[in-house]
């Protein structure tokens, strides 16, 4: 069910589906130091401010919009924390890589989009999908995400989660599954 604020704040129903590519993007040696709820509020607090000076909002721009707001978000938190100088180099690339997983999330959702009503469910059925992996367990998100999103093979998965390969493809297949009911509870 939508929240009355999500209703009033376009963008407050992007929050499940920031914090999914928040998560996947912030770097691993800073997450005991940052939360992810942290970046995705700072970002929506900077669209919001500068929401009134965006033209078009429709879903596709502003999700585009918000990816890259939060990149640069993760870009600064990255900077705060090493307190090296900016590398616009990794910015960029960071606001590639979140492309790329934005992308992966779409793909999940693969349809003809040949009209605004289906660009329009389509756009819905995205923003549900980030909700529902916020809802699996940590362990269960990561590998769904890793695997699904991010293309990582299971042997790398397995060294980066320090788990074996079946422990990986255990997660994975619950995940799987966990994802499916929350997403049929989500309808």
């Amino acid at each position: 069910m939508t929240e009355p604020s999500a209703i009033a704040d376009p963008l407050e129903l992007f929050r499940g589906y920031l914090q999914v590519l928040a998560g996947l993007h912030l770097d691993r040696r800073l997450q005991g130091k940052l939360d992810v709820s942290d970046v995705v509020q700072q970002t929506l607090l900077r669209a919001h401010v500068a929401l009134p000076d965006l033209r078009d909002r429709s879903p596709e721009v502003l999700a585009a919009w918000l990816r890259q707001i939060l990149a640069s978000e993760l870009a600064d938190a990255a900077k705060h924390y090493r307190r090296d100088r900016r590398d616009i180099a990794q910015e960029r690339s960071l606001q590639a890589d979140i492309d790329q997983s934005a992308s992966g999330l779409q793909g999940w959702l693969v349809a003809d989009q040949t009209s605004p009503s289906r660009a329009a469910a389509r756009n819905e059925d995205l923003l549900r999908l980030a909700n529902a992996l916020l809802e699996l367990p940590d362990d269960l998100r990561e590998v769904v995400v890793l695997k699904h999103l991010r293309n990582v093979p299971l042997q790398q998965i397995a060294d980066q989660t320090e788990r074996t390969v079946a422990s990986v493809a255990g997660l994975l297949r619950r995940g799987l599954a966990k994802l499916r009911v929350v997403l049929e509870d989500l309808k």
